[in-house]
């Protein structure tokens, strides 16, 4: 098997799929190397103990947490209030998204 997955952006959120916490939306707060990842969501992953994860056991959700990645990028810390409030903001829009797509969106046919 030899698939080479571009890693996540520090600051992306992504979905674990494989392992003890498959379910968990986290935010990427590190690069290990070219294939491993740190993770971490502020509750189940603390910030102080981010996980080392496979980048073949994650899914991109293809959503960056700006505020989070500036932050991290300008002073290099982070902690557990800032991770679970970029896990948040992302399950609201994500909710809010859904919820309009299930209402009809714009147009409802009324009438």
């Amino acid at each position: 098997m030899s698939g080479s997955r571009e890693l996540p952006p520090i600051g992306s959120l992504i979905e674990v799929v494989q392992g003890r916490d498959a379910g968990l939306i986290a935010v990427v707060v590190g690069h290990v190397d070219e294939r491993f990842l740190l993770i971490a969501d502020g509750s189940v992953r603390r910030a102080d103990r981010p996980k080392k994860k496979n980048v073949m056991h994650v899914r991109d959700l293809s959503y960056v947490a700006e505020e989070f990645a500036r932050k991290l990028v300008s002073d290099g810390r982070f902690n557990n209030a800032q991770l679970r409030y970029a896990v948040r903001k992302f399950v609201e829009e994500r909710l809010a998204i859904a919820q309009e797509s299930a209402e009809g969106g714009a147009f409802r046919g009324e009438g």
